[in-house]
């Protein structure tokens, strides 16, 4: 029996012998590439802190002492070590999800796994903690070194360093990047301190030769240790760090555990707030990981352990659409500029780096940022394009709202991973988006039911300079396009039982859900309905055209990979009201809840959003 087996929490790790520790971190990473290979995961990650987690779990006290990590990807060994060993079902329905979970573990706090905030988390449990007179309890922050590209990050860190008595230990694990290269001043700093460590080492031979030196060697010594900012600044740039009032340790190798182990204990005896930087290696010890040079294996698909390939070629996805045009547009236009937030191959802009690598910028995990940023490159003459997964958007709405849409800025913003995305879990699904926009004054939302409408409509959003636009797309394969059989005025009309205006129910269809529209239209068409399903294309604000269609019909039904709290199926409710008209509006979308992960087909049959349910829903109300 593997030492792992025998590691049903903490308390049993802390029994290992130092000796074998280097064999327990071998079996940690035979095992995650073995389990995750079957079932696909964030795997770069978490080989790269194999060391670091089990160091973590020795010298703190899981669950007295809080461990928060940021961001929880790379929390598959601290699962491993708190008892959960059976990874057949991760990120599965009914498994063990990929990020931290507290129905899961006692050991387990902080479920979000947007970027920068377990700083924030670490700061006010600290600080709950001491206020409850819990003195002997400690709190450790995990935070990549991505992770620190966030203004977040940073408001927290600003706060933390005027508390010089917080109990707080900040682990930055520093492998470089987050998805991609990290990028920024932040990184090139962090970057200075890998390479010159020799700060410490200078300081331990002036203590050993000035100790053999009669009388003055002392003095010489404590003069020497008393001016160490200005020769930590020419040895080993730390002061960045100590100028904010944190105290620094390290750098650390990562993969040396018991330098890892050292530097914690140090940080928990300090008394206040510590920074720990840990080097690390993402990927570490599976070759085909590290050298992956586009993510480290960062998030995979099931792949065969042996060679590092995937077992199933995906077909094209939505986001290759997008990624294409660009590349195109940019050929066209000089003005089109683009920003991600350290996503640069998941959204799409790969392909536009590649050719206009001076219009690409990356800012980092800063949505925020990014917003404001083009709403300046808007003014100054560019058509900016925000390519951000759909659930980041939430993070930069004041800047949405208050720089952007107030300001009239020409900004398109292209939202990929929009809906229900399934596995990642409630803080992955893409379903608030449509809710958000739907309240922004002046802003354009488009919801493309297929590929050739991705390229069409995001042609439409950068000719329009007076507002922001917005795109959305699913993740997954594209599919089949799917024709219209006629115009009307602004609609595409995708089914009919005839052109004549007077039907029993218009259907609409937003975006990637056009296709299921026109699957419920048929059904409902069987039952002796006449049905129109219509795809608005511009879905947000709600068009004349569609308010006109809504008018002549029994029933309005909108159907939606959104929250239906605010969606479009209230904007079309809404605007009804307005004009007057009292059809009747079902709204089909996604209840105001957050979903569990499981697969994207699972998710959708649980909350009722699939052909059969919506058909029945529809047939009931038609009588």
């Amino acid at each position: 029996m593997g030492v792992l087996a025998s590691i049903s929490g903490p308390e049993d790790l802390r029994r290992v012998p130092v000796a074998e520790l280097p064999a327990l971190a071998q079996e940690i990473r035979d095992f995650l590439v073995d389990s995750v290979s079957k079932t696909g995961g964030h795997l770069g990650p978490n080989l790269g802190v194999v060391e670091l987690t089990i160091a973590l779990h020795r010298v703190f006290d899981s669950p007295h002492d809080t461990l928060v990590f940021d961001t929880g990807h790379q929390s598959y060994v601290h699962k491993l070590l708190t008892g959960r060993h059976d990874f057949s079902g991760l990120k599965k329905q009914g498994g063990l999800s990929g990020y931290p979970s507290r129905a899961e573990s006692p050991h387990d706090v902080v479920e979000n796994s947007h970027a920068s905030t377990a700083l924030s988390w670490g700061e006010g449990i600290a600080k709950a903690r001491r206020l409850a007179g819990e003195r002997g309890r400690h709190t450790v922050a995990v935070i990549g070194d991505g992770a620190l590209t966030g203004g977040m990050a940073w408001e927290a860190l600003n706060n933390i360093a005027a508390d010089p008595t917080l109990p707080l230990t900040i682990v930055v694990n520093d492998n470089e990047r987050s998805y991609a290269p990290t990028i920024g001043g932040l990184a090139r700093h962090l970057a200075t301190l890998r390479t010159t460590r020799g700060y410490e080492r200078f300081l331990d031979w002036g203590r050993t030769t000035l100790a053999r030196t009669p009388v003055v060697g002392g003095a010489m010594y404590d003069t020497l240790h008393g001016v160490k900012k200005g020769l930590k600044d020419i040895v080993a740039p730390q002061g960045m760090f100590e100028d904010l009032g944190l105290k620094y340790v390290g750098p650390v190798d990562g993969h040396d555990e018991q330098a890892v182990e050292n530097a914690l204990r140090r940080a928990r005896a300090f008394g206040g707030p510590v920074l720990v930087h840990v080097i690390t290696q993402k990927g570490r010890g599976y070759r085909p990981a590290v050298e992956d040079q586009a993510d480290r294996f960062h998030g995979v698909g099931k792949f065969n352990p042996e060679t590092g390939l995937p077992f199933e070629v995906s077909g094209r996805i939505w986001t290759d659409e997008f990624n294409d045009e660009m590349v195109r547009l940019g050929a066209e236009r000089q003005d089109v500029v683009a920003l991600t937030a350290a996503m640069l191959i998941p959204v799409g802009l790969d392909g536009f780096a590649a050719a206009y690598p001076e219009r690409v910028f990356d800012v980092g995990i800063a949505e925020q940022h990014a917003v404001t940023m083009a709403s300046g490159l808007a003014f100054a003459g560019l058509h900016p394009v925000v390519a951000v997964y759909a659930t980041f958007l939430n993070r930069a709405f004041d800047q949405l709202l208050m720089d952007c849409a107030l300001h009239r800025a020409g900004v398109t913003f292209v939202l990929d991973r929009a809906g229900v995305t399934g596995s990642d879990g409630a803080s992955h699904n893409g379903m608030w988006d449509m809710a958000i926009a739907s309240i922004v004054p002046g802003l354009r939302l488009a919801a493309p039911r297929d590929g050739e409408q991705v390229r069409r409509q995001l042609r439409e959003a950068v000719d329009v300079g007076d507002g922001p636009t917005v795109i959305r797309f699913p993740k997954g394969d594209v599919g089949e396009p799917v024709a219209a059989v006629r115009r009307l005025g602004t609609l595409d009309v995708l089914h009919e039982t005839s052109a004549d205006d007077e039907v029993d129910l218009l259907l609409v269809g937003v975006g990637a859900f056009a296709a299921l529209a026109v699957e419920v239209g048929q059904k409902v068409e069987a039952q002796g309905h006449r049905v129109r399903v219509v795809d608005p294309r511009w879905v947000l604000p709600v068009s004349e055209e569609l308010v006109r269609a809504a008018g002549t019909a029994g029933r309005v039904a909108v159907v939606e990979d959104n929250l239906v709290t605010g969606g479009v199926g209230s904007a079309v409710t809404a605007a009804l009201r307005e004009a007057g008209a009292g059809t009747p509006v079902d709204c089909h979308g996604i209840p105001k809840r957050f979903l569990s992960h499981a697969s994207r087909a699972q998710v959708l049959e649980a909350i009722g959003l699939t052909a059969e349910e919506v058909t029945a829903a529809l047939l009931r109300r038609l009588g």
